[in-house]
């Protein structure tokens, strides 16, 4: 067993059409014990709903129309801002965390997911929490601030939990480990349609990038990382690279927009590349992590006419649907620096061989510090996982078995030496030791038989 096999809490949450209100299943798909798979029934609240439209007031770079917001929206950005004994942005971004939570895990759902936790603390492992969102308008939530309580850390900060985004409708996974290095595949694209960086500069960022990774597999790997670069490159180069090449991670830096194929990349001024057609060479190369340094990755397209949310239609959806093992998304706009400063963090927990979900916990952890708990950064990351990946990039061998190699002289099918057990004093007595190994007790199931009271039916074993 794998140091990153942990017992598994896997909920999934689809729209019912049975009522005018937004309705939903939830049920559990995945659980640590039989009667764990339950179901329940809930209807989105108008407090969240309201809850919602203030968040996205102060925090979203735009507000996107949805069944789950108010069909009146009130004023509760401004009473959050009336309440002078706390930073309403801290007390809106907990506000929301803790209804979201309280609206997931209820009813016979909570039961399994307290008995779900307390399985995983008696096997001193952190519970893996995967959510299956099966609604367009869902996406677009940020169910990685989901709190207990206050006081308590989110899901996607928990120390005890190890949280990502996930779906049941995927291609088989097949999976390609790194051995003797982990290698990456940096690619620079253009940074926005609107603005030009020239070729000197993006080999600076693409310096600073690589810098990154190198210094982490100086101070923390046993497995070190080799980055490849590739500055704007065309559709051709990019797969040609990806073939020729062992690729266990790519990792793409510049401009991108949702799009209703998977997003769209501007690896070039006149170079694009959609999510679909992404998604064929990363399964045909078997690239095992694909990161998105880029806006809206974990953000679905919208029809032109209405506005409304087009299922599926992610980058990182696409992705996780064509059968990519892992892929790590934002879910809005984000900031170079930030940006820069998951990376580092991210890069330093994978080289100290954290599985993908929790080194995304830990660098998120570092955005939180660095940027604060009422600052959106530490939201924006968004990872999904094949529902059959654990989240290992390098083998483990930490649990297998310990084995002599077959030349060494200490080898008990290789020795040439006969070893004995003789006795002292009078009637001496000789037993050979076969196969380096000899039990000694009372009774005559044993290699050495000695029928004393003073010795116990399993006395003793000497190897030799």
């Amino acid at each position: 067993m794998s140091r990153y096999d942990h017992p598994c809490l896997k909920i999934a949450i689809a729209p019912l059409s049975i009522t005018q209100d937004p309705h939903f299943a939830m049920w559990v798909l995945q659980a640590p014990y039989l009667s764990g798979y339950v179901h329940h029934d809930s209807t989105w609240t108008e407090d969240l709903a309201q809850l919602w439209y203030a968040w996205q007031q102060l925090f979203s770079w735009q507000l996107l129309p949805s069944p789950l917001l108010p069909k009146t929206p009130g004023d509760l950005l401004s009473a959050f801002k009336n309440n002078a004994s706390t930073s309403y942005s801290s007390l809106l971004m907990q506000k929301l965390g803790l209804n979201l939570w309280q609206w997931l895990f209820s009813g016979p759902v909570a039961r399994s997911f307290d008995r779900s936790q307390g399985i995983a603390m008696g096997q001193n492992k952190p519970l893996r929490l995967r959510l299956d969102l099966r609604s367009p308008h869902l996406i677009g939530l940020p169910w990685e601030i989901l709190q207990p309580q206050p006081g308590k850390s989110a899901v996607a900060l928990s120390q005890h939990l190890l949280f990502s985004r996930t779906t049941s409708e995927v291609e088989s996974l097949s999976l390609r480990q790194a051995t003797d290095t982990l290698n990456i595949l940096l690619v620079l694209g253009q940074e926005s349609t609107e603005r030009y960086l020239p070729e000197l500069q993006l080999e600076q960022e693409a310096s600073l990038l690589s810098e990154i990774f190198d210094r982490c597999a100086l101070e923390e790997s046993t497995v070190p990382y080799l980055v490849q670069t590739l500055i704007q490159p065309t559709v051709a180069e990019l797969i040609d690279r990806l073939e020729s090449q062992e690729i266990h991670i790519l990792l793409y830096a510049g401009h991108g927009v949702p799009a209703p194929d998977g997003g769209r990349l501007f690896l070039g001024s006149e170079t694009t590349l959609s999510g679909t057609e992404l998604a064929q060479v990363l399964v045909r190369t078997q690239v095992t992590l694909a990161v998105f340094n880029s806006c809206w990755g974990a953000q679905s397209a919208r029809q032109e006419s209405d506005g409304s949310v087009l299922p599926r239609s992610s980058l990182a959806e696409v992705l996780i649907h064509h059968g990519v093992p892992a892929v790590l998304a934002m879910r809005d706009t984000i900031a170079d620096r930030e940006a820069l400063s998951f990376i580092r963090a991210f890069a330093q927990a994978l080289a100290q061989q954290h599985p993908i979900d929790r080194a995304v916990a830990i660098a998120r952890q570092q955005l939180l510090t660095l940027y604060k708990f009422n600052q959106p950064a530490w939201t924006l990351p968004v990872l999904y996982m094949h529902p059959e990946f654990n989240g290992c990039l390098i083998p483990q061998q930490d649990w297998a078995i310990t084995e002599l190699p077959s030349n060494s002289n200490t080898w008990l099918e290789h020795l040439d030496a006969n070893v004995y057990l003789r006795s002292i004093g009078s009637g001496e007595k000789v037993w050979p030791i076969r196969s380096g190994f000899l039990r000694v007790g009372r009774t005559d199931d044993n290699d050495l038989a000695i029928p004393e009271r003073w010795v116990s039916k399993r006395h003793a074993e000497i190897f030799s």
